[in-house]
């Protein structure tokens, strides 16, 4: 794996063309069709619902109950909201392919 500074950060439009390159898509459809795949997850999420993708890894809703915490700038204690979060747990072949 690359240190820290050498990771690179992709920005949408940057992980766009790579999506148009590998598919042959105009930008203009690899734009809809990653916009469809990123609304569809939210909606089924928001529903509390799971999407798998074999080999790929799953996404699941899980919940954080509320807790104490602290303000790191003032040390005063707060109370931290119960909230939804995404989970993400990937599979064999992604799992694999970060390994080689």
């Amino acid at each position: 794996m690359a240190k820290k500074s050498q990771v690179k950060s992709y920005s949408k439009d940057e992980f766009l063309n790579l999506v148009k390159e590998k598919s042959g898509l105009t930008k203009a459809d690899a734009t809809k069709a990653l916009n469809a795949v990123f609304d569809s997850l939210e909606e089924v999420l928001a529903k509390g619902d799971r999407v798998s993708f074999v080999g790929y890894g799953s996404f699941e809703v899980g919940h954080r109950a509320a807790r104490d915490g602290r303000n790191p700038q003032t040390g005063q204690k707060i109370k931290i909201k119960a909230s939804n979060v995404v989970k993400f747990s990937p599979g064999k072949v992604l799992k694999e392919a970060v390994n080689k």
